[in-house]
């Protein structure tokens, strides 16, 4: 591959000046001298171009130019028929000549530094860490149209000593959005690459960002007049209605009141799922947290996540969870809804709804990835006719969305149960108009959620971490049984023939699908002797802490039966099978088994 002659000047001067910075003549002349003194006699004072660079590699110095010279591209675009030059993390400690390695003339560019943080005010209390104690970490997270990055983890203190450096590609309609809520403080510093040949004055850009809030803010009160005038329409057709979870706004973890529907958008994810049921696997590893509620009273705190603070923080509430999973369904060409509405006890919950061709209606439970069809009970049916039971842990519906249509449940009765979901008839679900959700919820409208963030591929090497958890494992259960005086013998063999059935369990909860059973229970019976007994216990997790998983199934009679059994012959096994998940997520398997003679 050849450079264009104009690169390969720019290129060579960038070395140029990079070799003076260093002062890398200077150090090959002394190199030269040292080498003549010390390897040559005085009668042959000549060495070769080979002696040279010998000398120069074994002190270093051509390895200390190649590091200087090192630059990192991340590059995080996803399946675009013409994908734009990938922008770049830059190293610490590169001058600023080489930024100009990645850049293409003919594009703009705006390279952000971070110098630190202050007033990160949670952790002003917090002691210094002691020598080799682990501590806790911030990673600053970035998204900025289809590029997405991740600083360098650095110690969680009241100034954080963040220090790096992106260089993003600039588009004409890109937008961002205001935080109302202040976390802490970061020194930044942004540059135009390349260099502007003419700037705005101060005058005409405050009056254009005037111009833009003025209108995101008249696009905000028309929504919020309509919304009104809808809400007062909705409760006209029956007062019983006000007590009906019909939520059309949500506030986000910045404090900003949203229309529900900007949180849901058509989301592809390129190569990383491959199926919706997948993408519900995917959604459902993600973890579970409940936003948490300042102050007593017990009740649910209302925060929706945005999009990339859910994926970044790896974990969220129900809301979050439904609202991604709904994305993704959309992104495989489904009809998809959020529904909003009650489960046993009169909890909130939200789920996702699909609405196939045929009519048939599919509820999918985000946080299990579990898939029930909706079946409605007629309850104007005499006694005597046989109806549906409900599978589904639903038990009311207030309201369903997506990203482009509203539908208040304005049925009789709000029970799931008896619910028909026939969108087109207003008798039973009243709609909002499109083109009001439209003018605040379109993809870049000032006034919506800030863009999607492309899904990133996991960085886990399943292999080498369900390796990791299952030695942990072995050695706590060996402490375990040992502080009961139990001796621990490991059969490898057994080991290796729970893997089927953990891949089994995985595949059962990826597709509904069950499958190889047969298999396992043969190759079981023939490792188990006459006369001996086995058992098994298969458990499973989302994250990957050995200790904590183990503290968990020593919880179970069951699995504590098993890592605590006495007897004659006693052997056991461990098997752990880690399933990587897009944005670093898994499903993690675990099954421990024994084998011991009986005795009667």
């Amino acid at each position: 591959m050849s450079l264009p002659p104009e690169k390969a000047s720019e290129l060579k001067q960038i070395i140029h000046q990079q070799l003076v910075k260093m002062d890398v003549h200077g150090r090959i002349r002394e190199v030269l001298a040292e080498t003549i003194r010390e390897e040559l006699a005085p009668e042959h004072q000549q060495l070769s171009t080979e002696d040279l660079i010998k000398a120069l590699r074994q002190r270093g110095i051509i390895d200390d130019v190649m590091k200087e010279l090192k630059f990192v591209t991340d590059v995080n675009e996803k399946e675009r028929t013409s994908a734009p030059k990938p922008s770049t993390h830059l190293v610490d400690g590169e001058p600023p000549v080489l930024k100009r390695t990645n850049i293409d003339p003919t594009r703009r560019y705006l390279y952000l530094q971070v110098l630190g943080g202050k007033a990160f005010l949670e952790h002003l209390q917090e002691p210094e860490p002691l020598p080799g104690q682990i501590c806790s970490t911030f990673t600053l997270c970035l998204h900025f149209r289809n590029q997405r990055f991740r600083s360098k983890p650095v110690p969680c203190a009241c100034e954080p000593d963040f220090h790096d450096g992106f260089l993003l590609e600039v588009h004409k309609d890109s937008l961002g959005t205001e935080s109302k809520v202040s976390v802490g403080v970061l020194n930044i510093r942004l540059e135009m690459y390349p260099q502007l040949n003419k700037t705005l004055s101060l005058e005409i850009t405050n009056t254009q960002f005037a111009l833009e809030r003025q209108k995101t803010a008249e696009k905000e009160r028309l929504f919020l007049v309509y919304a009104k005038q809808w809400w007062r329409e909705y409760l006209q057709i029956r007062p019983t209605h006000n007590v009906r979870l019909v939520k059309i706004f949500a506030q986000d973890e910045n404090g900003v009141n949203r229309p529900v529907c900007s949180y849901i958008r058509p989301l592809r994810a390129g190569r990383l799922l491959d199926t919706p049921r997948q993408a519900a696997r995917f959604v459902s590893v993600l973890g579970y947290e409940r936003a948490p509620v300042i102050g007593g009273g017990g009740g649910k705190q209302e925060q929706w996540c945005t999009l990339l603070a859910f994926l970044c923080r790896n974990q969220g509430d129900c809301e979050d969870h439904a609202n991604l999973l709904c994305s993704l369904l959309l992104g495989f060409g489904l009809e998809a809804f959020v529904c909003v509405g009650t489960k046993a006890k009169g909890v909130p919950h939200t789920w996702v709804m699909t609405c196939g061709t045929d009519g048939t209606i599919t509820f999918w439970e985000s946080l299990t990835g579990h898939r029930y069809i909706h079946r409605p009970i007629n309850p104007d049916d005499p006694p005597l006719v046989e109806q549906p039971k409900p599978l589904y842990p639903y038990r009311t519906i207030g309201c369903i969305f997506n990203h482009q249509k509203f539908f208040g449940n304005c049925q009789p009765s709000d029970a799931v149960e008896v619910c028909v979901f026939d969108l087109h008839d207003e008798s039973k679900w009243k709609p909002m108009s499109g083109e009001a959700i439209k003018s605040v919820c379109c993809p870049g409208t000032t006034s919506s959620v800030p863009p999607f963030p492309p899904l990133c591929a996991s960085t886990i090497d399943a292999a080498v971490t369900s390796n990791e958890i299952e030695l942990q494992l072995r050695i706590l259960v060996s402490e375990h049984r040992k502080d009961l005086g139990l001796s621990t013998v490991w059969d490898d063999h057994l080991s290796y023939l729970l893997s089927p059935a953990l891949a089994a369990y995985e595949l059962e909860r990826t597709t509904s699908i069950s499958a190889g059973n047969e298999e396992f229970q043969d190759a079981v019976r023939r490792a188990v002797p006459d006369g001996h007994t086995f058992k098994g216990f298969p458990i499973h997790f989302v994250y990957r802490n050995a200790r904590r998983a183990f503290a968990t199934c020593l919880r179970s009679p069951f699995c504590e039966e098993i890592i605590c059994c006495r007897g004659d012959q006693v052997r056991l096994a461990v098997r752990v099978r880690v399933f990587a998940y897009p944005e670093s997520a898994c499903a993690v398997w675990i099954m421990f088994a024994c084998k011991y003679r009986s005795v009667l």
